[in-house]
C-alpha cells in the first residue's frame, strides 16, 4: 500500500513517523515538501528577537530517516483528488491513500501597504529582516496588528508584544516607545479565560494597549498610519503584521476546498474524497491553526490508516479537538495553554501560570518532536 503525505510539518511527520513505526518497511510513504527543512512556529520569534541564528532554528528533511519513508523533496504542480494522484517536479504519485497537510500559506500583498509599510513575522524570511529592523530601531510607535482570521497560532500577538516590551526595556527604548496590540476578538484568547485575563493583566502592568474586536486593513506608508476595521486610524512608526492566510495555490486549484480551505469529518479527517484525507492548517476543520492540532489530527488519521492497513473493523479513535501550547509572558517565564474544539460545544481551556518549570516543558515539547521525527541524535543545521 502507498500513502502520499504532501506537506513536511507537524502533521505530515507526525504522521509518517507512527506509520513508519508501526509498519516499517512494509508500507510505501511517500512524503513531498518543497522545504529544505523544519522550523518550529515559536522559533520564529527567537529569530525576530536575535535569540537563535537561522541555521539553529532549521532541522533538515535531508536528516530524515525513517524505514519506509522517502522524503522527495519537490514543488507540488498538482493534486488530483478523484484519482489520488500528484504531480511534482520529481514525478508523479499515485497514491492508494493521500493525506493533505500543506499548511497555510500567508498573502501580506492582500492588505495594502503592508509590503510598503510594515513587516510580518510569521514566514522564517520575515521573522529574518525584522529581526534586522529592530536592531536598527531607535523607538517609537509599535503597532502589532492582525490583518484578517483565521490565522495561525491566537496567542502569537500577545505574545510578541509582551516580548517586545522585554526587548525594548533591555534596549533603553521602552520608555520612549508605545505598544499596542489590535486583535479581531473581544479578549486576547476567547477559548481560554483565565489566560486572557493573565495577559490583559500583563499588558495593563506593562503598559501595552490592547485593542479588541478590530481589524488592520490597510497601511497608509507615506503617512505612518494603519486604517482599522471600525474606521479610526493608528500612527506608527513601526508595523508588525500578521499577514493573510490562504491555502497553498495547488490546494486552491484542485477542487477541494470550500470557502478557502478543505472541509474534513470533524471526527475523521476524511475529505469529501474517498481515500483522502486532510489535516492542520489547510482545513476548516474548527480547531485553531496550529501545529499541536495538526499534530493530534495526524494521529487519528495514522490510526486509521493502520486500521485499514490490518484489515481492522472496528471503528479507530475520533479526534478530540485538544491542544496544549506553550506561551512566552517574557523575563524567561512560560505559560501552558490546554485549549479543546469539540464540534456542537463551544470550546473550552485551562491556563497554568507562567513559571520556569512550563519554560522547561516547552523545550522538552521541541525536543522530544525532533527527536521522534529526525531521530534521538539529531541536531539543528548548524
Amino acid at each position: 500500500m502507498r500513502i502520499v503525505v504532501l506537506g513536511a510539518g507537524f502533521g505530515g511527520l507526525e504522521l509518517t513517523s507512527i506509520l513508519s513505526e508501526e509498519f516499517g518497511d512494509a508500507l510505501d510513504l511517500v512524503l513531498i515538501d518543497r522545504g529544505e527543512g523544519f522550523v518550529f512556529g515559536f522559533s520564529k520569534l527567537d529569530l525576530m528577537f536575535g535569540r537563535v541564528a537561522p541555521s539553529a532554528a532549521l532541522h533538515r528533511y535531508a536528516d530524515l530517516v525513517k524505514p519506509g519513508v522517502r522524503f522527495v523533496n519537490a514543488e507540488i504542480r498538482s493534486i488530483d483528488p478523484v484519482a489520488r494522484r500528484v504531480e511534482t517536479d520529481a514525478g508523479t504519485f499515485d497514491a492508494d491513500v493521500l493525506v493533505v497537510a500543506l499548511g497555510a500559506d500567508y498573502d501580506p500583498a492582500a492588505t495594502p501597504g503592508l509590503l510598503e509599510g510594515g513587516h510580518e513575522f510569521y514566514s522564517v524570511a520575515g521573522a529574518t529582516a525584522l529581526g534586522e529592523v529592530l536592531d536598527s530601531f531607535e523607538g517609537g510607535r509599535v503597532v502589532v496588528g492582525v490583518t484578517s482570521t483565521p490565522f495561525k497560532c491566537p496567542p502569537a500577538p500577545s505574545e510578541t508584544s509582551l516580548l517586545l516590551h522585554d526587548f525594548l526595556v533591555e534596549r533603553g527604548l521602552r520608555e520612549r516607545s508605545s505598544i499596542t496590540q489590535v486583535m479581531p476578538f473581544g479578549v486576547p484568547i476567547p477559548p481560554a479565560p483565565d489566560a486572557s485575563r493573565a495577559i490583559l493583566a500583563a499588558f495593563e502592568e506593562r503598559g501595552i494597549e490592547f485593542l479588541p474586536d478590530r481589524l488592520v486593513l490597510a497601511l497608509v506608508p507615506h503617512r505612518r498610519v494603519a486604517l482599522l476595521s471600525d474606521g479610526s486610524e493608528l500612527p506608527y512608526d513601526l508595523f508588525l503584521g500578521i499577514p493573510t492566510h490562504v491555502v497553498p495555490a495547488v490546494v486552491a486549484s484542485s477542487g477541494m476546498t470550500e470557502d478557502g480551505w478543505i472541509p474534513v469529518d470533524s471526527l475523521t479527517l476524511a475529505t469529501r474524497f474517498p481515500g483522502v484525507y486532510a489535516v492542520g492548517d489547510v482545513t476548516s476543520v474548527g480547531t485553531p491553526k496550529a501545529g499541536v492540532f495538526s499534530e493530534g489530527q495526524a494521529r487519528v488519521v495514522a490510526e486509521r490508516i493502520a486500521a485499514q492497513v490490518r484489515g481492522l473493523s472496528s471503528t479507530p479513535a475520533s479526534y478530540d479537538g485538544r491542544g496544549i501550547c506553550y506561551m512566552e509572558f517574557g523575563t524567561g517565564r512560560v505559560a501552558k495553554i490546554d485549549v479543546t474544539f469539540l464540534k456542537g460545544q463551544a470550546p473550552f481551556g485551562a491556563f497554568g501560570t507562567p513559571s520556569e518549570e512550563s519554560t522547561a516543558a516547552k523545550e522538552e515539547f521541541g525536543s522530544s518532536r525532533i527527536a521522534r521525527w529526525f531521530g534521538a541524535g539529531a541536531q539543528p543545521a548548524g
